[in-house]
């Protein structure tokens, strides 16, 4: 939205966009309405467009940037603290938990469906996205390189860009078989690479 919103407003609007992310989760994007989220989150028609002026695609694309916050605060407090083995170690079975529960319904990957990637501010969503969490994994690796875990010359960038790669690789993989054996065994090579060249 262009103009401020006061504290009540946008309490109200992030409380439609929660209620419209759990619309879309319980029912699916296809078939979620503007009248189940009204029902959802007991918000009237002129509340909805007074938030949503552009209807339900401009609140489909709020409810993806949610999801999109959704997958990398599940992650937490683990991503924000990737300074030992052992933080690495419950950051991975998190991740892996998380995406094993989610199973083959992923309600970004439906959202982006439904709105099209093409869309402006869908594209913008998956990069702030995909950036945040490759700057995590980077300070992560930062951090193992600052207590004496790893050795200076690793590159913390691309480490991270390639752990990200193997993390998207393995979830898709999951999505199509409902397998999560792919997604397991991207992680744990990548941090056994990592713990491999750890200074004797």
């Amino acid at each position: 939205m262009g103009k401020k919103l006061t504290a009540k407003g946008a309490a109200t609007r992030n409380r439609i966009i929660e209620g419209a992310a759990e619309v879309v989760r319980d029912r699916g994007v296809a078939f979620a309405t503007l009248e189940d989220v009204m029902t959802r989150t007991r918000a009237s028609k002129s509340q909805l467009f007074h938030y949503f002026p552009a209807g339900k695609d401009e609140l489909l694309l709020a409810v993806a940037r949610y999801e999109a916050g959704q997958v990398l605060e599940d992650q937490q407090p683990y991503l924000g603290r990737l300074d030992s083995w052992e933080a690495w170690r419950q950051w991975r079975d998190v991740v892996v938990d998380r995406y094993e529960t989610q199973g083959d319904r992923c309600p970004l990957g439906s959202l982006f469906l439904q709105v099209g990637r093409a869309t402006p501010g869908a594209r913008a969503i998956v990069v702030e996205l995909m950036d945040q969490w490759q700057a995590s994994l980077s300070a992560g690796i930062r951090s193992l390189q600052a207590a004496g875990h790893l050795p200076a010359g690793v590159d913390a960038d691309q480490r991270a860009a390639a752990l990200l790669a193997g993390i998207q690789g393995g979830v898709a993989i999951l999505q199509s078989t409902g397998r999560s054996c792919h997604l397991r065994a991207a992680l744990d090579q990548a941090i056994d690479d990592l713990r491999r060249l750890a200074p004797r």
